[in-house]
């Protein structure tokens, strides 16, 4: 055998057929695990954009798999590649690694061609997310991750005049820092937002209580203004 059919042998031995169903099958719940992130998960990080790298993930390993299994030297060959690559990513929260690892799952398991295996347990992972955000209360889904920071100088009004006002307009919250020096209060707010129309009756209803205050809002895609 010469070296020729030697490089040859991998493709031969290849089922063509079954290889592209696998590889449409898993790029396909690559997709369904984006949609899945960006519309259940509970990251302050814009989501959808973080999820456009499941596809390439998934893919990237199912290709690895099927390299490493058809021939020995590619084998060793994609050792000694990979030990001179460092994979550095910018993972804010744990949520995320779940997420990254579950794309690098199906990636292994239609590389391995275990078909039914991948799709029944990705099946289950769905609905056991999808079901675990259904008892999430309100207060614990930001999805939108805006920061809301309020300063006001007064001796009168606390934060639970605060935290009452933001009840009265059905916006989920949570305080994550507070400052008080004298009659100068300042507090920072985690909120989730309906829609933008909210900020301008928070902006009215603080105005309400006090003319002497300072709004700030600060999405995670650094948009802000100040009244």
């Amino acid at each position: 055998m010469d070296l020729q059919e030697l490089l040859l042998l991998p493709v031969k031995n290849l089922n063509i057929l079954g290889f592209s169903i696998n590889l449409i099958l898993g790029a396909t719940l690559a997709q369904l695990l984006a949609i899945l992130y960006t519309k259940y998960g509970h990251s302050l990080s814009n989501r959808k954009t973080f999820s456009r790298n499941f596809v390439i993930i998934t893919l990237t390993t199912f290709l690895v798999i099927n390299v490493v299994k058809v021939s020995l030297a590619l084998s060793l060959g994609l050792i000694g590649a990979l030990s001179i690559v460092r994979f550095r990513a910018a993972i804010k929260e744990p949520e995320e690694l779940s997420y990254l690892f579950l794309a690098i799952a199906i990636g292994l398991g239609f590389g391995a061609e275990q078909i039914f295996p991948t799709i029944i347990t990705f099946a289950f992972i769905s609905a056991v997310i999808v079901m675990k955000t259904k008892f999430y209360s309100k207060k614990d889904d930001l999805s939108r991750g805006i920061y809301l920071t309020i300063s006001i100088q007064s001796h009168e009004i606390g934060i639970s005049n605060i935290e009452t006002l933001l009840d009265s307009h059905n916006i989920a919250y949570k305080l994550k820092r507070l400052d008080r020096l004298n009659d100068h209060l300042e507090m920072m707010f985690l909120v989730d937002l309906s829609n933008d129309k909210q900020i301008q009756q928070i902006d009215d209803s603080i105005n309400k209580l006090n003319h002497k205050y300072q709004l700030t809002v600060l999405d995670y895609n650094t948009k802000s203004f100040t009244t």
